[in-house]
């Protein structure tokens, strides 16, 4: 693939992004700081799902495989 078509891609991807979100009408500034709230609430989403969810998962295991009589070899 061509590194010219990549650029030309992330750069409309990068356009759309900021006509939908609206940056487009946002001071550098403003649009600094939009982006950094949008990156931080990103990661926190992202690192609470890598925590939180293999919790859940190991949960929802146990609770059907009883419910279902099988009985897991999987110590805690």
């Amino acid at each position: 693939m061509d590194f010219k078509r990549v650029k030309d891609y992330l750069s409309w991807l990068y356009y759309q992004y900021q006509i939908i979100s609206c940056c487009a009408v946002l001071e550098p500034w403003e649009q600094s700081m939009f982006n950094t709230i949008l990156l931080t609430i990103f990661a926190m989403v992202v690192y609470t799902a890598y925590v939180f969810i293999p919790i859940h998962i190991r949960l929802a295991w146990e609770f059907f495989s009883k419910m279902c009589g099988y009985h897991s070899t999987i110590s805690n």
